[in-house]
């Protein structure tokens, strides 16, 4: 989806929730978005939850659970063989919307036993962990739109220091009750014209979308070890917050430039080794001018351009899961040597100070894959940013056909059922090849069942590479009509390089 660059803003689904018009004060109230297909379904049965308890459960823990299980398959991380691992859980998390339906509606007859499991946040990490019997740490961190980041920087030195051997780290969002959107309709913050337009001179705001994923992490020299396939690196990350500014809200260029060159210090990185960022970019007419001059004063000296855009152009903003979106575009950039297309971007802002720097904004196709940067801003003040690098793995040979495709169900039922689409997109591909042409939306997974560490089909690295791994792959993320996962992998300064 980001490397097709496709728009996948729509508008609010009839059974979710119905907006004004306008604010009290006559702001206009968009009813544009990215939503997810499907959130009230689950495989509660996969989990050994019974219907009852499911019915009560927020549907962000509903996606997690999913998405736990098909970031660990991804990896080929069997999740029967995880229990009683040092394996953490690092969600990040923002608005409870599931709450006004349930434990706050304030009708009694919707309070039953799992009215409150199904709702707090903090369950929602503390039930993967329950689920898989994971006996690292498990945590719900709300940062506001920087909590994915966040989480994945926690894992991370939880990695470091030895805390854990294993972890999976991400976020989600979805927009359940109309609240939420009004208020940020009210703050100026949302696009009346329905389109986030970051860096254009029309930007005027951003439109809210949901996603969910988790990221599975491990150690570099323990994932190439293992025969783990490994996307990216992470080399660094940092965290800090704006301080006292203009506004509670109002970000701050000099604190968005210390934690950019303090993630890159971690790094053990030039500035100038950085090719790409993923900006934060929420298309506001305050929030991109601030966001170019800290990119600008860090980034914007060196040979080289430094390409810059942004994911919320594709999906619009995530909150909470933004970091999924980011990252999981700076991965395709790395893994593909092409850069995911910036929409909407006509005629740059001229208040955008990049004149004598080489930030490059918008651009796409070809690249050499270098560092990449991921930037995440909160509206609390909290800001993150990652540094990555391309894992540079040779390329797997082409198949041999037939291949060998491995699914794996809970029961004879599931199994069917997960095969039903595998073979529908199978059938297309061979359509698409008879004719020499590539079905449109036909996508490539690959899942894992009980696959050993000598399986032909896994992708080796000969020499162990230096730091931490982070292994992260194209199933677990969730957009409208789209699934995936994406694998990559961490260095750690305090490993051997």
């Amino acid at each position: 989806m980001f490397l097709e660059g496709r728009d996948v803003v729509g508008t609010v689904p009839p059974d979710r929730f119905i907006l004004p018009a306008t604010t009290r004060s006559g702001k206009v109230v968009p009813a544009d978005g990215a939503f997810l297909d499907d959130v009230d379904r689950f495989d509660a049965a996969l989990f050994g939850i019974s219907a009852a308890e499911a019915r009560a459960m927020d549907p962000q823990q509903r996606l997690l659970l999913e998405c736990a299980w098909a970031a660990l398959e991804d990896a080929g991380v069997p999740p029967d063989r995880l229990d009683g691992s040092r394996t953490g859980t690092y969600v990040g998390m923002g608005l409870v919307d599931w709450a006004r339906r349930t434990l706050w509606s304030g009708d009694a007859d919707r309070l039953d036993a799992w009215a409150g499991t199904g709702t707090f946040d903090a369950v929602a990490a503390g039930r993967i962990a329950y689920t898989f019997g994971l006996r690292g740490a498990a945590m719900a961190l709300h940062t506001a739109c920087s909590a994915t980041h966040v989480a994945v920087h926690t894992a991370v030195r939880a990695l470091r220091a030895g805390e854990v051997d294993l972890a999976l780290a991400g976020g989600v969002h979805l927009e359940l009750s109309p609240e939420p959107t009004v208020v940020f309709a009210e703050l100026g913050a949302l696009s009346p014209t329905g389109r986030c337009r970051t860096f254009d001179v029309g930007a005027d705001g951003y439109v809210r979308g949901e996603g969910v994923g988790l990221f599975a992490l491990m150690r570099a020299r323990d994932a190439h070890a293992r025969g783990r396939r490994v996307y990216a690196y992470l080399d660094g990350s940092a965290v800090n917050h704006d301080g006292r500014t203009n506004g509670l809200t109002a970000p701050s260029a000099r604190a968005q430039a210390e934690v950019l060159r303090a993630a890159l210090e971690d790094a053990r990185l030039p500035a100038a080794a950085v090719g790409f960022v993923e900006a934060h970019g929420t298309g506001t007419p305050l929030g991109d001018p601030v966001e170019i001059e800290a990119l600008a004063s860090v980034y914007g000296a060196g040979d080289g351009p430094l390409h810059v855009s942004s994911a919320k152009t594709v999906v619009g903003h995530l909150e909470a899961a933004a970091g999924v979106a980011g990252l999981l575009r700076a991965i395709a950039a790395l893994s593909t040597g092409s850069l995911p297309p910036h929409l909407h971007l006509r005629t740059p802002n001229p208040r955008l100070a990049v004149g004598g720097t080489r930030l490059v904004l918008g651009a796409t196709g070809a690249w050499d894959p270098v560092a990449a940067g991921v930037s995440g801003f909160g509206l609390s003040g909290t800001n993150a940013h990652l540094v990555l690098s391309p894992a540079r793995e040779p390329r797997a040979p082409d198949p041999v056909w037939p291949v060998l495709v491995t699914l794996s169900g809970s029961d004879e039922a599931a199994l069917r059922r997960r095969a039903a689409p595998v073979r529908t997109d199978a059938e297309r591909w061979a359509q698409g090849a008879s004719t020499g042409r590539g079905a449109p939306g036909t996508t490539r997974r690959r899942t894992w069942t009980r696959c050993s560490p000598s399986c032909p089909t896994r992708s080796t690295r000969s020499t162990p590479g230096p730091g931490c791994a982070w292994l992260v792959t194209t199933s677990t993320a969730r957009w409208p009509t789209w699934t995936g996962a994406s694998s990559s992998a961490t260095r750690d300064p305090g490993c051997t390089r």
